[in-house]
């Protein structure tokens, strides 16, 4: 939601990666003409704002990822926890072995994508749906059949009523039922709106409706085990298959969460706002199909933590709740400035919405902080941890992009460069990597200075990531002249699963020669003062004498006389900058045709 804003409105602060989707220019014709409401132009306008607005989604984010920890770890934990109904003398200890176990193989399963095991989601997920509130009703019919009368509002309002404070913080408790629809959203990687909403209102909802009422029947009678109430109101004849549903409906629940930090964690990237991380599409035909490996082996780690090192459920229990209360409160918030913004929604309209979801969730929020001694702070120590990698690289990155275009180099300054007596033009073809869409890298600059000398024909190459499955090949790679002589742009555009190493085709250099052939043969240029033939026979002379891949590289340079916060913040981005991936994809250069050049700023 917070990419989508930025992408609609002028409220994001890092303007050096762009996201564009094929109806932006039609977007942004109609933005032009419609009136931006008042709220849009206060985020425009206040740089406070806006950075209130980045700190509520990167903990948003960083609650979600906490979420993608503590979902597997109780899922699992909880359904292996069945063992020690029938069988007393297994150990705490085993139950947790076991659980990690079964994370440990979830997520090595995880490089292959869940396209390949997602054909046993559905009976696994249609097993669960069915056979719970079976149990259910039967439950209902043999122990309290007048259950479905604690739907009146009398019994919760007299609950608080009797309860007084202490029913206040039982609410913490409640919000373990809800969990998961936090996650919906990456549901939408793999299926349409409607078959959520058709799947959820005619199976998920009655289902739950049904297996909790069942259970609530069971526990009015046997009251003492409420410490497992789900196990316990399982018949014995069936106990053992229930026990086998559980544990795969918990693998399939845990890998919904897994998808989900993984496509948060992909767009953070792509919006620049956390490290580089390595991102597979494992489908080419779902965007939200991805994978880290990164994030996947830390991911693992703390699960098998968080269960070998909290063991019983009811602390890991606790840092659940906080986390998916959190997640939707701060999705609320985040929904309702894209009605208004995005939408263009009366104001009256999303207030309809927000002002009864935001007192709810607030109540839940409120309750569960009560919890956080009891656990409830684990999920505030991983968003811290996240939230200070993601402000450490947001500040570097700012700074940086602030340097980047404070001194971009000009056309007209690039022509007074090269028009230096010393300046050489060296006989080969160049292809210059820069992350700036308007204007050239300041590197560029420095490279001529201290080279001084420019390759006959340079090509300035940046990227452009565009919402869409596969660029096609006529659109892959657009060209354009830059003025001086021999000197082009290049765009490369490519979706999220073109493979852009271009491994077992041609290399990128004989792509762009090809795209910039056809370029001079088909457009031409009167303004030129060389024919199409001495421009093509020029080109091809420069493939021959060489070919090289020139890649900028600006570090920050420290100085004593920078202050305390610059040399922290600073020091720690350049650590997260060394250890992170590179910018530029390989692209398919030969390693003995790359070169990287490195810059220094002084702060």
């Amino acid at each position: 939601m917070y990419s989508l804003l930025c992408r609609h409105a002028d409220i994001g602060i890092l303007p050096s990666k762009r996201v564009y989707s094929e109806k932006e220019p039609l977007l942004h014709n109609q933005s032009a003409m419609a009136r931006k409401p008042k709220l849009g132009e206060f985020f425009e306008q206040s740089i406070t704002a806006r950075r209130v607005l980045l700190f509520i989604a990167v903990l948003g984010m960083c609650m979600l990822i906490g979420d993608g920890i503590l979902t597997p770890a109780i899922s699992v934990l909880s359904a292996i926890d069945g063992l020690r109904g029938p069988f007393p003398s297994v150990s705490k200890p085993v139950v947790e072995g076991l659980s990690a176990a079964i994370l440990i193989g979830l997520f090595l399963l995880q490089k292959y994508g869940t396209s390949k095991v997602s054909f046993l989601f559905s009976p696994i997920m249609a097993a669960w749906t069915f056979t719970t509130p079976i149990i259910g009703l039967y439950s209902i019919v043999h122990y309290y059949p007048g259950i479905f009368k604690a739907i009146s509002p009398y019994y919760i309002v007299h609950f608080f009523l009797r309860n007084k404070r202490q029913g206040w913080q039982l609410l913490g408790g409640t919000v373990l039922c809800i969990t998961g629809a936090e996650a919906m959203f990456a549901d939408l990687g793999h299926f349409s709106k409607k078959a959520i909403q058709i799947a959820f209102l005619s199976s998920i909802y009655p289902s739950l409706v049904l297996t909790y009422a069942g259970q609530t029947a069971y526990l009015i009678n046997n009251v003492n085990d409420f410490g497992d109430g789900f196990y316990k109101f399982v018949p014995r004849p069936v106990y053992w298959p229930m026990f086998a549903i559980a544990t795969l409906a918990a693998i399939v629940a845990s890998q919904s969460l897994i998808s989900a930090t993984f496509s948060v964690i992909k767009q953070s990237v792509v919006l620049d706002y956390f490290p580089r991380v390595k991102v597979v599409h494992t489908s080419q035909h779902k965007e939200g199909e991805v994978y880290s490996p990164e994030i996947n082996f830390i991911l693992m780690v703390l699960c098998v933590g968080v269960i070998l090192g909290f063991g019983g459920g009811k602390a890991i229990g606790n840092a659940f709740g906080v986390v998916v209360i959190m997640v939707m409160l701060i999705t609320t918030v985040l929904l309702t400035l894209v009605m208004i913004i995005i939408w263009r929604a009366p104001p009256i309209l999303a207030m309809l919405y927000f002002v009864p979801f935001f007192i709810m969730e607030g109540a839940y929020v409120s309750a569960v902080f009560t919890k956080i001694p009891e656990g409830g702070w684990l999920p505030f120590a991983v968003s811290i941890i996240l939230a200070l990698i993601m402000f450490g690289w947001y500040y570097g990155r700012q700074r940086k992009i602030e340097y980047e275009m404070k001194n971009k180099v000009t056309l007209e300054r690039l022509g007074e460069l090269l028009a230096r007596p010393e300046v050489q033009r060296v006989p080969g073809l160049c292809f210059f990597y820069s992350n700036i869409h308007d204007g050239l890298t300041p590197i560029l600059g420095h490279y001529i200075k201290n080279m001084s000398s420019l390759h006959t024909v340079t090509m300035f190459v940046t990227l452009r990531y565009l919402l869409v499955a596969k660029v096609d090949q006529s659109e892959r790679i657009l060209i354009k002249r830059l003025g001086p002589d021999g000197v082009y742009g290049c765009t490369v555009q490519y979706g999220y699963a073109d493979n852009l190493s271009l491994e077992g085709g041609d290399d990128l250099a004989a792509q762009v020669m090809s795209c910039l052939q056809w370029h001079i043969q088909m457009i031409g240029d009167s303004r030129s003062p060389v024919s199409m033939e001495e421009e093509m026979a020029k080109l091809e002379a420069a493939r021959i004498a060489g070919v090289v891949h020139v890649r900028g590289k600006m570090r920050f340079y420290v100085g004593k006389d920078a202050g305390w916060f610059d040399k922290v913040m600073l020091r720690f981005y350049e650590f997260l900058h060394g250890i992170c991936r590179s910018a530029l994809p390989i692209l398919g250069m030969p390693l003995q045709q790359r070169v990287e050049i490195g810059m220094l700023y002084k702060v």
